[in-house]
């Protein structure tokens, strides 16, 4: 309801339906035109914005006076009659811009200093400095495109409520002051006043919490959950965020894929996007193969292929000496791609050299045949054998697994952006299944969760775990759109047994165990359904979905990729003496 005892009516809400009505707004300037006796101000609030029109003929001479001294963003109340503006100056995509506001009063209640940055631009200029706008992020979120997102964030937010709650979730609130436990980043850690020298912990994510509440009966649950990391930042990584968790009794890893698929359609479809389900499923390693990532962008084609079966006896001594040593030659097929300029497959080249490879092997079919140095690279055998049509450009790595799906996912992921390269779909979700349980760690070489130590093995894998613990599955389950990863899930470990072996073969005693995780074996040991769920990064979802290409732009006060909130000036130094009462002391 925006009618209150200062208005009657939002800016962007006005209407025909108003013309020859009185109403009260109250909002902030976003420019004001003085043409000579006559001025025009466009008032905006959250809504949108309505042109004031301020003109001796209805105008009082304190409201013509007050109006041509109007500064940008100062707050003012304003009463008037809605009119219907001339028909040039109409603008069909806003429904206010129909009309405009006939002023016969005008009060400054928010004197504005001149902002610091602008929060009325013209199409196409340019945005200040991020590091400005974040300095003065009050500002900055007045921005009409700002206000947009947060509109839909809030949007968003409601229609998972409202899906989840249809799905009979439970929303339940998991503690934010928590145990420290090892979930493969750094804690945020909070020293207690009351309790010298020991800590609690800011969750990473309600994990434990969620599976001991399946333990205790209450089969569905859901919560809109703040999270926190002590990583480095990066544009889609922020050290607190907000995700979708959620968890279920007695389901497969089809049934929590099922529910998944039932909030993300519903999110989709709340920003106007209408998507299909079920996703498609790939294998962990069938996507390394196909697209060299666990998180594919299926809107294009550009499958890799392994060429090696191709290769002849006339291939460049790099190649085949390569293959020897257990290496393989894969590549891309790119129809139309022989279009592109050499400048621009350089480019991809120096793509694949950054990944890792030794360079880029190319060719391109044209009317004579094939052309380019990878023709000799290659070898005419391995490219007769290839076929394909006039107009084609072959893109290929020589080199182990790893460095050849690094560098051609590289090289993919560039192709898609290049004009000429089709696109098969707007919008394209998988999911990505049979991740391994461990990976290896590169400088200790032990083994390390994939994801966390609670995911459940796979259960044809379960006798492998003593025995050869890198070759077991995880009943693992990453949802993906477009190339991003919008989630993670899994089938959890309810074994008490079990989830100390895996405890064990990650290097922990038996008394780390019982001091880091003894409440989760108590917890399992009391009775522990077959249970799993999922965790969706919302500040992500928020973001694709506004078209936005950082998280910043999607949360209202964000920390920069060096954690820091500029506008409040966080972190900040802490006095002695509220130390001393932590019992801690600050060394320089």
């Amino acid at each position: 309801m925006s009618a209150t005892a200062y208005r009657t009516h939002r800016c962007g809400a006005l209407s025909r339906a108003e013309v020859g009505r009185q109403v009260r707004l109250g909002g902030w300037v976003h420019r004001r035109r003085d043409l000579g006796g006559l001025v025009f101000v466009d008032l905006r609030d959250r809504d949108g914005l309505v042109q004031l029109s301020c003109n001796p003929a209805w105008s009082p001479a304190p409201v013509m006076e007050r109006a041509a001294a109007l500064g940008a963003e100062t707050v003012v109340l304003v009463t008037g009659t809605v009119q219907l503006r001339p028909e040039p100056a109409r603008d069909a995509d806003l429904t206010s811009r129909e009309v405009e506001v006939h002023v016969t009063g005008l009060e400054v209640v928010g004197p504005a200093q001149t902002p610091a940055i602008p929060v009325a631009r013209k199409e196409k200029e340019e945005l200040p400095a991020e590091e400005l706008r974040l300095r003065h992020r009050v500002l900055d979120l007045r921005r009409p495109e700002l206000q947009a997102n947060m509109q839909l964030r809030h949007r968003l937010l409601q229609r998972a409520r409202q899906v989840l709650t249809e799905l009979e979730f439970l929303e339940i609130e998991t503690p934010i002051l928590t145990k420290p436990t090892p979930e493969g980043a750094r804690d945020y850690l909070v020293p207690s006043r009351l309790h010298p020298q020991e800590f609690y912990a800011l969750p990473q994510s309600p994990q434990i919490y969620k599976q001991l509440l399946m333990v205790a009966g209450y089969d569905r649950y859901f919560q809109i959950a703040r999270c926190f990391r002590d990583e480095d930042l990066r544009a889609d990584r922020q050290p607190e965020f907000t995700q979708i968790d959620l968890e279920a009794s007695f389901v497969s890893p089809d049934d929590v894929q099922n529910v998944v698929e039932q909030v993300l359609l519903e999110l989709w479809q709340e920003a106007g996007v209408q998507v299909d389900r079920p996703f498609p499923r790939l294998g962990y390693r069938e996507a390394l193969e196909q697209y060299g990532s666990d998180k594919p962008d299926l809107r294009f084609g550009l499958e890799i292929r392994d060429l090696s079966p191709l290769v002849g006896h006339d291939a460049a001594s790099f190649v085949t000496e390569a293959r020897a040593a257990g290496s393989r030659l894969r590549g891309i097929v790119v129809s139309g791609g022989g279009a592109f300029s050499r400048k621009e497959i350089d480019g991809l080249a120096a793509l694949a050299k950054e990944a890792g490879a030794g360079g880029l092997i190319w060719a391109r079919r044209a009317a004579g045949g094939w052309e380019g140095q990878g023709v000799k690279a290659a070898g005419s055998t391995l490219l007769e054998r290839l076929g394909g049509s006039e107009g084609d450009l072959l893109l290929a790595v020589v080199g182990t697994d790893a460095v050849s799906s690094s560098a051609l996912h590289a090289v993919r992921t560039a192709l898609t952006r290049l004009p000429g390269v089709k696109r098969l779909t707007d919008h394209a979700f998988c999911w990505i299944v049979d991740f391994p349980l461990f990976e290896t760690d590169a400088d200790s070489g032990e083994h390390v969760p994939a994801h966390h130590p609670f995911t459940a093995p796979h259960p044809a894998d379960l006798s492998q775990l003593k025995l050869d613990p890198g070759s077991c599955r995880a009943l693992h389950y990453d949802a993906v759109y477009n190339g991003n990863e919008l989630g993670s899930g899994s089938i959890r470990i309810t074994d008490p047994a079990v989830q100390r072996e895996i405890f064990s073969l990650l290097g922990l005693s038996e008394e780390d165990i019982r001091r880091r995780f003894g409440f989760l074996l108590d917890g399992l040991g009391a009775g522990a359904p077959p249970h799993g769920g999922f965790a969706l990064g919302f500040d992500r979802i928020v973001m694709l979905l506004a078209g936005a290409t950082s998280l910043r732009d999607v949360i209202a006060f964000p920390k920069t990729t060096a954690a820091r909130a500029l506008f409040e000036g966080a972190p900040a130094p802490v006095d002695p003496a509220d130390l001393r009462a932590l019992h801690l002391e600050a060394k320089p």
